[in-house]
């Protein structure tokens, strides 16, 4: 399918002359972008037509001592995560529709640090679905056997201080693969669940001070999801703005001082007639994906039938769509091995700091993401170039949420940003 077929009549002629299709670029791979583009086409067109053996002490005399996490244990424990991990989750492939939604997620997969994804769109719609159905697509990776905060054991920024240290003095801890984690942050939780707390156990059994993990530690080099993300206490979110600027969560509780890494996929979900987010947590998100319902009435019915299917047998569903997620996972795999080998020309480069420049974006990040997801959909595609057209399916998604709000403006913002798009390419 070439860029001509897609954009319709009235702009085909123009963007066909200066942006042609590449011929390794293999659309049919990956159908979500072209109806992407034939989206945004549409808009425009209406617009104008690990264990520690080493204990420190305090001043006070008191050993204080870090999680030491039994291997075996750990062993065991992904065994059990194992077969918890069997229980029937939808397959991703087979969700009808959303396809803002499921590339946004692809995307962020394949390069983490675009930043990850909030969703806002209508109840009911299958955004928090589509977000636990990624789970059967997330690929390998290499961790320190017995680390609680799955320390990657090549990388010292996502190394944990005792992995570090160990490390440092010459010890080669084990090393074992595991599935990325994915972590759900329930709006009830306290702060001490989500940044870690003291081990009270330890304290009155051995007399340590010993610190016991929370969520930003599991979900290190993972994703951590919070569905109904406008309603999360603002004492959490400020927690969560912390870490996701500085890659590390640091706990001071009852005399310990403890940092971990914790460099991590966010993605959020919700609907906005529930509560706006504060703008800079907005900002965090790398791309933001808008869903709607769906009003072919013939589409609703397949998407009725596919759901009454799953539930009938959930086994028999997913047996179903085997070699479609198949498919997909060995396709995120490649995208993940060739992204390093991806290349965006500097013509491309300078009209997307244009565009941001001209829509007013504040600060670099806008810039920095496009850049990013237009390399990971062309890797995605399996091309080893970026194209207009990558750029022009990825931009509505990272620059929408950076806009000014103005209150008179009706237009949506991702069509203001494909306006502005097609000013600069042309």
């Amino acid at each position: 399918m070439n860029m001509a077929s897609l954009l319709g009549s009235s702009s085909a002629s123009i963007f066909a002359s200066r942006f042609p299709t590449s011929p390794s670029c293999n659309s049919s791979r990956l159908p979500i972008c072209s109806t992407l583009v034939q989206r945004n086409a549409r808009g425009f067109q209406g617009r104008f037509g690990t264990p520690i053996h080493k204990s420190r002490s305090s001043k006070f005399g008191i050993a204080v001592s870090n999680v030491a996490v039994d291997i075996k244990s750990v062993e065991q424990g992904q065994e059990l995560a194992s077969k918890e991990s069997q229980r029937p989750v939808y397959p991703f492939s087979a969700i009808v529709g959303q396809d803002e939604m499921k590339l946004c997620l692809l995307l962020n997969v394949i390069d983490p640090k675009i930043g990850g994804v909030m969703i806002m769109g209508d109840r009911g719609t299958g955004k928090s679905t589509t977000v636990r159905s990624l789970v059967d697509l997330l690929p390998e990776i290499l961790v320190v056997a017995g680390d609680p905060y799955n320390s990657d054991p090549e990388d010292p920024e996502s190394m944990g201080m005792d992995v570090r240290e160990r490390i440092m003095m010459g010890d080669k801890p084990p090393v074992v693969t595991s599935k990325i984690n994915m972590v759900d942050l329930p709006l009830g939780a306290t702060e001490d669940r989500v940044c870690g707390t003291i081990d009270i156990e330890k304290a009155l059994t051995e007399g340590v001070k010993a610190f016991e993990p929370g969520l930003l530690a599991k979900a290190n080099r993972g994703i951590l999801y919070v569905d109904e993300v406008n309603l999360l206490d603002d004492h959490l979110v400020d927690v969560l703005l912390d870490s996701a600027a500085s890659g590390w969560n640091t706990v001071e509780r009852e005399g310990i001082s403890i940092s971990h890494p914790a460099r991590f996929i966010l993605i959020g979900s919700g609907n906005p007639e529930e509560g706006e987010l504060r703008p800079q947590l907005l900002d965090r998100f790398g791309m933001h994906a808008q869903v709607g319902t769906v009003r072919d009435a013939e589409l609703r019915v397949k998407i009725v039938e596919e759901r009454a299917r799953f539930d009938k047998n959930p086994k028999e569903f997913r047996d179903s769509y085997k070699v479609e997620q198949e498919k997909l996972q060995s396709q995120i795999s490649s995208a993940r091995s060739s992204l390093s080998l991806v290349q965006i020309d500097q013509d491309l480069k300078v009209k997307i700091s244009r565009i941001c420049a001209e829509l007013n974006v504040d600060g670099l990040r806008g810039d920095i993401v496009t850049n990013r997801a237009a390399k990971a959909l062309a890797a995605l595609k399996g091309r080893d170039k970026v194209t207009a057209e990558d750029i022009a399916t990825v931009i509505p998604n990272c620059l929408r949420h950076r806009l000014r709000k103005d209150p008179l403006e009706s237009i949506d913002s991702g069509l203001l940003v494909i306006e502005k798009f097609y000013e600069v390419f042309s």
